[in-house]
């Protein structure tokens, strides 16, 4: 099956460090989804959340990951990486084709 988002390995780390370190229930997976900006803009949203079933489920890197059917078109593509320098700290989402 094709995974439509790509994580790359800091932000697999840091994920993998928020699960471990903040109590997330074993039934709560990490979604990833779009949110509606104003002017047509889209806004990314990352967090932990229960499976729905309007979910499309897969698993990167043993971190299960779900994206709402209804979202894939606006996350195919998309990159999810996580900064930490002096300046800011935080995941960023990259997609090429926008």
């Amino acid at each position: 099956m094709l995974i439509p988002i790509e994580i790359t390995e800091k932000a697999k780390k840091e994920i993998k460090n928020i699960i471990a370190n903040k109590s997330i229930p074993p039934d709560y997976h990490l979604r990833v989804g779009v949110k509606g900006g104003g002017c047509g803009a889209v806004g990314y949203s990352l967090g932990f959340d229960k499976p729905k079933e309007s979910d499309q489920r897969f698993e990167i890197d043993g971190i299960p990951v779900l994206l709402d059917k209804k979202h894939l078109m606006f996350l195919m593509g998309m990159r999810v990486d996580f900064y930490d320098g002096s300046d800011a700290r935080g995941f960023t989402f990259v997609n090429p084709d926008r």
